[in-house]
């Protein structure tokens, strides 16, 4: 029996590494994943890499066009808009990570105690989690900031709350799945605990669709923190965060309507490319189901 469960686990390793083949031969989604990445260096060393200080003033230079000292010009407040992009890089990285962080922490060991037990503790959280699925991201979020209060790590911990529904279901049902195959079977027949099934042989079969569902809410997580960063309640002046930029260029659209460019374009392409990677690896998984 052990060696059953071993000749099982074995090829489950070298599936995700095919699966990660398949995700980098896609050009599309290796400039994403090199995308991300440039993303998370802006946000470890934006402080020296953005060509000023985001955060120094100079009103005798508002709203100025794009030139060579000036990227993308300048703000309300003559703040160069180049390096609060970069600044907000940190924002645009952690943001998601909390948020979507708190949602696989609350939704993945509900969802793997739900297929295991089934029956009552299975009907309760399903019940749970259609309640919190019934409500708007937005609308949940805000409910929760109007207690915690705003704030980036707040309206994270709200959005992750919201978010913790949709990964309670992926991970319900991918391990309902795993379950039922033999090599479960064979870990219970030779003793394995149920904790070591699960987090051994249950999780890691599950890691494909648990990761494509990661994927696409980090850039719906970016999304919410831009609205709620744009309604006042996210990141709190002076700090930069694309939301509250695209806050103050609306403000300003008619002294400078260019202003909403740079952030704008800087988020669709954030967002774009967490769903390339998860459509990438979506794409690989169904194609190593195929094969």
């Amino acid at each position: 029996m052990t060696a059953a469960v071993q000749q099982e686990t074995a090829p489950a390793r070298r599936s995700r590494t095919r699966v990660l083949r398949e995700v980098l031969r896609k050009p599309a989604a290796a400039v994403s994943i090199g995308y991300v990445l440039l993303l998370v260096v802006l946000a470890i060393g934006g402080r020296w890499i953005a060509p000023h200080d985001p955060d120094v003033q100079d009103l005798g230079n508002r709203f100025a066009g794009p030139s060579l000292e000036h990227w993308f010009g300048t703000d309300d407040f003559g703040r160069d808009v180049a390096s609060r992009i970069i600044n907000a890089a940190a924002v645009t990285i952690s943001a998601p990570a909390i948020s979507v962080g708190i949602a696989v922490a609350i939704g993945l060991p509900l969802g793997l105690w739900a297929a295991v037990r089934g029956g009552w503790v299975d009907a309760i959280t399903g019940r749970l989690a259609d309640t919190v699925l019934a409500l708007p991201a937005l609308v949940g979020a805000l409910a929760i900031v109007a207690v915690l209060g705003p704030g980036l790590v707040t309206t994270m911990i709200a959005v992750g709350i919201i978010f913790s529904p949709a990964i309670f279901r992926v991970v319900r049902g991918a391990a309902l799945a795993v379950t039922e195959e033999t090599f479960i079977r064979a870990a219970d027949a030779v003793g394995s605990s149920r904790r070591r099934t699960l987090w051994v042989h249950v999780l890691p079969n599950i890691a494909a669709p648990l990761l494509v569902q990661t994927t696409i809410l980090m850039g719906v997580a970016l999304l919410v923190e831009a609205s709620l960063s744009f309604l006042g309640l996210g990141v709190q002046p002076p700090d930069a965060s694309w939301g509250s930029m695209l806050k103050a260029a609306y403000a300003n659209q008619f002294d400078a309507p260019y202003a909403v460019v740079p952030p704008g374009i800087a988020m669709v392409l954030t967002v774009l490319a967490f769903n390339t990677i998860g459509d990438a690896i979506r794409d690989a998984v169904g194609l190593r189901r195929r094969t």
